[in-house]
């Protein structure tokens, strides 16, 4: 049987041989549309061939606009269709694009366009051409955490919560290990598909981490912001692990951050005093320890998403849920995560 098999691989591979080192002159399908020639560079990868266009580059005629999602200064974020499939298209406003605005869409497509997992949001294109500027991702049936826990004055139960900071956990996790930093990590850019799961969206501030591995310049939302940002100092990814422990916080509470302060206040607060959400009494110890290592004032003191992803899944087998392997994938189950109530 080995030998079959050897035989099998040594005959696959003379025909790849011969097939690269052939000249072929303008192969063409049935449609006459050429082929290129296959090609082995000289690392030993299959070359992939290509039509040169840009595969994510979409034509707006195929999109189709349903009803408006949301609203906002410099574009509109659309329930649609993309050559059948249910999108969310975010169109920006033609007489608010200006040179910032340009680079914040660009720096999004930049990142989105080569990140692929299943805990954050599928990119699905982008039109390029000005006064249509639009990028089109996969439509999250049940929005964001932000509106849930705010404006549907909703709330989660203990074992909800861990699954919703597992979720989160692995996106950011994966994005860190491919050395970029979201910098605007909240609940407002948290959402959720029909199944329940969480995805992290919204990369328009995002960047890809220098090889210094240091930034500077402020950036995100004060409410979310870690000090060293809101103080113009160089920063990394562990930014985005203090954003993730207010987001923790909002998700246990379901309150807004500093609620009775400005943003303003609230960023003063938090680099001159120290000032962190109050965590409530009967919060499980394991998660205020973590929020307490989220929220370290020095950043290299912080836990990564790796260490933070860990925790988590022992804190929900401990308090009886699996985290990972849960049985009932139902969009019932994912709602019985959900208590509703004011606070």
């Amino acid at each position: 049987m080995r030998g079959e098999t050897e035989q099998l691989r040594d005959a696959i591979a003379e025909k790849i041989m011969k097939a690269v080192g052939e000249k072929q002159t303008s192969p063409t399908t049935s449609n006459n549309v050429p082929i290129p020639s296959p090609s082995m560079p000289s690392n030993g990868h299959v070359k992939i061939p290509t039509d040169g266009t840009d595969v994510w580059e979409i034509d707006v005629n195929l999109l189709k606009f349903e009803d408006k999602v949301a609203s906002g200064t410099f574009g509109d974020l659309f329930k649609g269709t993309y050559c059948s499939q249910e999108v969310a298209i975010k169109v920006l406003k033609p007489e608010r694009v200006d040179a910032d605005m340009v680079k914040e869409f660009t720096q999004e497509v930049f990142i989105m366009r080569k990140i692929r997992h299943k805990n954050v949001v599928q990119f699905i294109g982008a039109c390029t051409q000005p006064m249509k500027l639009c990028i089109v991702t996969e439509f999250m049936a049940q929005g964001s955490i932000y509106n849930y826990l705010h404006k549907q004055n909703g709330s989660f139960k203990l074992p909800m919560i861990l699954k919703i900071a597992i979720d989160i956990s692995k996106g950011m996790s994966y994005l860190h290990q491919n050395n970029i930093i979201h910098r605007d990590l909240k609940t407002a850019n948290l959402l959720m598909d029909e199944h329940g799961v969480v995805k992290v969206a919204d990369f328009g501030v995002a960047r890809v981490q220098t090889k210094t591995g240091v930034m500077t310049a402020e950036t995100g939302t004060y409410r979310w912001m870690a000090p060293e940002v809101i103080e113009h100092r160089p920063y990394d990814h562990k930014a985005d692990v203090f954003s993730f422990g207010v987001v923790l916080w909002e998700l246990l509470t379901g309150e807004v951050p500093y609620k009775c302060l400005s943003p303003l206040q609230a960023a003063v607060g938090v680099v001159q005093q120290g000032l962190r959400p109050p965590i409530p009494k009967h919060t499980h110890p394991k998660l205020i320890e973590l929020l307490e290592s989220c929220w370290q004032q020095n950043p290299t003191l912080r836990p990564n998403f790796t260490d933070i992803l860990d925790k988590l899944k022992r804190l929900a087998k401990e308090v009886g849920n699996a985290g990972e392997g849960q049985k009932d994938k139902s969009l019932g189950g994912f709602f019985s995560g959900f208590k509703k109530g004011h606070h």
